[in-house]
């Protein structure tokens, strides 16, 4: 009947025509025809729920073929289907039913729309809603020379040969470049992965091998174990021919660790610190190792499930969490007691520490979008805390957290911050949510937070939220929904504050209301951390028995956005001369008094540092707590006086307290014994060295390096050539002894040359004590003997923690030429592997003699650093914040604000040029208020 073929025919073509005559038809595939949809974010009527991928990376021709079959759910009808690819060549794409037949015996063609990453399929038969259908695709690719997608990596053995494996990384919008997908976080699946390699090589994935069958031609085919519920980012997979060591749990987990095969030997800290770990967050979250149970048995134990960790010779970041299979850069994964330092053993416990969080926050549960990755990243950050805490209490990391908390407020403090909780839609937007505030600012809030509920209160509330959002996403309403379920009393508790502070009125805790507590008023408060920008600065100026309290944001540049504007609902902590415990006040108002029970000598808010915000004293208060610190200064916590210096000094920089009283109140650091205050000043006055230093203000910069040498003497004569002592103590060590070298100090200089001397005439046999190494290696790199035998060694080690301290001390060189090489010897990506040339053209702009030259290099090799670096990633933002923050002149500024003009289209979107450029402002007025303050205060002090 042809009047039915019509009709049929009609109802295949309305789509097509309905679409082309939409706005999306102003959006053009690369064919010319209309693309179907016209937004960055995929349609939700088309939901993922299984992918059966098949993958073959040929590390000979460096090129991968694939194919993937996903189970679709179609909740809205159409003929559409919209997914994500990029720089993949799509060879066929069919629709099969729920008997995987197919709906059309004619090739489907595919729509490709590249500036969304996204491709089109057509389906001549209309997609029920509610019918079950498959989507499959086969598609190749080269192995991508970057960092993301699958791309290819390399390593030398010792004896010179070049090995490849292949690699993937999808955090956040990568996964398209491996296979076509529903690329976003809430487009959670199982999957279902098979590998084919050749007899030399391994295959890994997230979960753990089913069975290998070998196909003929010399190839296996590795089957794996269908994954849990998971986003496309999570997804990996990794083709090598490395070694590994394992080790199990007493919850029957087997963790093994996969390095380099001569690297092998680096691997067994790992193994320790992931064990020692899993039992831990195993325990305090309540919930198991999130895989699910494989059903076999090693050596008689049960074998519940597995967690692989693996060092990748070529990464961009320091790791990523992939659910089972997480991927590191070698200097995050590997530790040489021989080689690595104090700080190393720090760094690589909290990476691990790091992504093991993760496999709850943010694989267990994910954030329903990338404007909530804070919700991944800031728990993660801060679990490394509270994890390390309490299974390597000997590591300090306490100490560690401040300086968190410090970098945090550093960038809070400039108006181009963000709110915790942003928008970010298109990819570089999504990378750039990366960084500091989603990190540090979201683990001090949690930290702050957990300091109000308490522990117990808030490790509770964690648990129910973990538990209420497994196996799907969460936002952040959720999260304060979870924590006030089960922390009631103490949120009725902060409630009754606010609702009584405007009368002033005192209220006894037994007559709480319950009542008065909701989640909307809850979730009210936390939103004017996370969804307004910027950090709170609280002005005290007491009077008698009074407090006069005042809120507003602190700005270190203020501009036409009215930091007035701001308001906070903000947990106050202080402690005075004549109160052992901490007194608690809630601040939800521009301006409070508290009434304190008695005259005191001294108040000090902000108690350890456990709030996120600045205190600015009126005179008194300030001159009274530097007394207090002159006489006394174990009245107060290391974390206590480590605060008042931080807070001192970036009031200066804001212009609200004069240098002469910042520098005064660090007058005490003689009598320090702490490290952490001690290099909180020391830290300060270095960088106001390295400031000076590079506008080439000759007397001030002098004075000032001989007052700190002269101030700081009996420290640095103290300090030992050797290992020995706590963390503390040698994160001290190594810190003191570099500036002291770095500033020509005859003594440091002198033992340095002798260490290096003999470790040049070992052949670099001999270990030298690992937290002065490279402090030793740059006074040995000063001589072209010796910097051509540091680059000699460079070459040779197997090492990656050895070779960052030997790039360190290449790029330490005061001659322009050898640092000039460097950077090209970055660039070419053979010696100095492509990985390490953001931190190397770092390196060499803090150096004076390279800060001209990095910025230059940077100009003439954008184009070449912006392929090998995306937009938006840390790598690129490394680059240009690494460069630009050692200017601090007006006609600096203005070169760099031309050069980002002159590439306007290409970094409109990116928010870190904003960061950079006012960060020189800040240089500039630092210099203008506090230079001609700075001279006259040292020639007072020296004469």
């Amino acid at each position: 009947d042809y009047s039915l073929i019509i009709v049929l025919n009609a109802i295949c073509v309305l789509p097509i025509i309905l679409f082309y005559n939409s706005p999306a038809g102003d959006n053009l595939a690369t064919n010319g025809l209309p693309f179907p949809w016209s937004k960055v974010r995929l349609p939700n009527y088309i939901v993922p729920v299984h992918y059966h991928l098949l993958i073959h990376p040929n590390l000979t021709t460096l090129r991968f073929n694939g194919s993937v079959k996903i189970e679709i759910d179609v909740k809205n009808n159409t003929n559409w289907v919209v997914l994500h690819s990029k720089n993949l060549k799509i060879f066929t794409a069919t629709v099969l039913d729920e008997h995987e037949a197919h709906l059309s015996d004619k090739v489907l063609s595919v729509l490709e729309y590249p500036s969304h990453e996204q491709i089109a399929i057509f389906s001549p038969k209309i997609l029920t809603s509610g019918e079950k259908y498959f989507l499959y695709l086969e598609f190749g690719a080269p192995l991508s020379d970057g960092f993301y997608g699958f791309y290819k990596s390399t390593y030398k053995t010792k004896a010179g040969e070049t090995r490849i494996l292949a690699s993937t990384h999808f955090e956040p919008t990568s996964a398209r470049m491996a296979l076509p997908c529903f690329d976003e976080p809430i487009f959670k699946a199982n999957y279902t992965v098979r590998i084919r390699r050749g007899p030399s090589h391994i295959a890994l994935s997230n979960m753990p091998l089913e069975q290998t069958v070998e196909i003929g031609n010399g190839l296996f085919e590795d089957q794996f174990e269908v994954s849990v519920k998971m986003s496309s980012y999570l997804l990996a997979f990794i083709v090598c021919d490395f070694r590994s060591v394992s080790g199990m749990t007493a919850t029957g987990i087997n963790i093994s660790i996969y390095a380099v095969p001569e690297k092998w030997h680096q691997t067994h800290y790992a193994l320790e610190a992931a064990l020692r770990l899993m039992e831990f967050y195993e325990q305090y979250f309540n919930i198991l190792y999130p895989l699910p149970k494989l059903g076999e048995c090693i050596w008689f134990v049960p074998y519940l499930s597995f967690w692989y960790l693996i060092a990748i010779p070529d990464f961009q970041s320091g790791a990523m969490e992939n659910w089972g299979l997480t991927t590191y850069r070698e200097t995050s994964l590997l530790y040489d007691p021989d080689i690595s330092s104090a700080s190393d053993k720090l760094w690589v416990t909290m990476v691990i520490g790091h992504e093991l969080a993760h496999q709850w926050f943010g694989n267990l549960v994910t954030m329903e979008w990338w404007n909530d990755i804070w919700l991944n990243e800031g728990f993660a950050r801060y679990m490394e805390f509270v994890s390390l805490e309490a299974v390597y209490p000997e590591l300090k990391v306490e100490d560690h957290f401040l300086d968190t908390c410090f970098g945090a407020i550093g960038r809070d403090s400039l108006n181009s911050s963000r709110p915790i909780s942003s928008l970010a839609e298109n990819p570089t937007q999504i990378k750039e949510m990366f960084d500091t505030v989603s990190y540090d600012k979201g683990a001090c809030i949690l930290h702050m937070l957990r300091n109000f509920l308490t522990n117990e209160g808030f490790q509770n509330g964690i648990i129910r939220y973990l538990r209420r959002f497994r196996y799907s996403n969460a936002r952040n309403e959720d999260l304060w929904d979870s924590l006030i379920k089960v922390c009631h009393f103490i949120c009725c508790l902060f409630l009754s504050y606010i609702y009584n502070s405007a009368s002033k009125q005192k209220l006894m805790l037994t007559s709480l209301s319950l009542q008065t507590c909701s989640e909307e008023d809850f979730t009210k408060i936390m939103y004017t951390w996370t969804i307004q920008k910027g950090i709170p600065l609280i002005t005290v100026k007491r009077q008698g028995r009074k407090l006069y309290i005042g809120q507003e944001r602190f700005l270190k540049i203020v501009l036409p956005d009215d930091p007035s504007c701001y308001l906070w609902h903000i947990p106050l902590a202080y402690k005075t001369s004549h109160s052992d415990h901490e007194v608690k006040h809630i601040l939800t108002t521009k301006s409070d008094v508290l009434t304190l029970d008695e005259e005191v000598d001294w108040v000090k808010l902000n108690s350890d540092m456990n709030g996120y915000y600045i205190v600015h004293y009126d005179e008194e208060g300030w001159n009274a707590l530097t007394e207090l610190l002159s006489a006394n200064h174990t009245a107060l916590s290391f974390k206590d006086r480590a605060s008042l210096i931080h807070n001192a000094f970036q009031l200066v920089t804001a212009g609200r307290l004069s240098l002469n009283r910042a520098l005064d109140l660090i007058g005490y650091l003689k009598s320090e014994t702490h490290n952490v205050p001690l290099l909180q000043g020391l830290g300060y006055l270095q960088s106001f060295y390295k400031l000076i230093d590079k506008r080439n203000i000759a007397d001030v910069t002098h004075n000032l390096k001989t007052y700190i040498l002269q101030y700081f003497r009996d420290v640095i004569d103290k300090q030992s050539w050797s290992d020995d002592g706590m963390v503390s103590d040698r994160r001290l060590r190594e810190e003191v002894l570099s500036l002291a070298c770095d500033f020509d100090y005859p003594p440091c200089l002198e033992k340095a040359k002798q260490l290096y001397n003999s470790w040049v005439e070992s052949n670099g046999t001999i270990s030298l004590p690992t937290d002065v190494s490279e402090t030793v290696y740059m006074v040995g790199a000063q001589d072209d003997s010796g910097w051509a035998y540091l680059l000699e060694k460079y070459g040779v080690s197997m090492c990656e923690t050895e070779k960052s301290k030997f790039l360190s001390a290449l790029a330490s060189s005061k001659d322009s030429e050898k640092l000039s090489r460097l950077l090209h010897l970055g660039m070419d990506g053979t010696l100095i592997k492509t990985q390490n040339l953001p931190s190397l053209i770092y390196m060499v702009a803090r150096n004076p003699v390279g800060h001209f030259l990095a910025w230059d290099f940077v100009k003439k090799h954008w184009n070449e650093l912006v392929e090998k670096f995306p937009l938006g990633s840390f790598g690129i933002r490394n680059i240009i914040v690494g460069t630009v923050t050692q200017f601090s002149s007006t006609e600096e500024l203005r070169e760099v604000e031309d050069f980002f003009k002159s590439i306007t289209e290409q970094v409109s979107e990116l928010r870190v040029i904003q960061v950079a450029t006012e960060n020189v402002e800040k240089n500039i007025m630092w210099l203008s208020r506090n230079l001609e303050t700075m001279r006259t205060w040292l020639q007072q002090r020296l004469n």
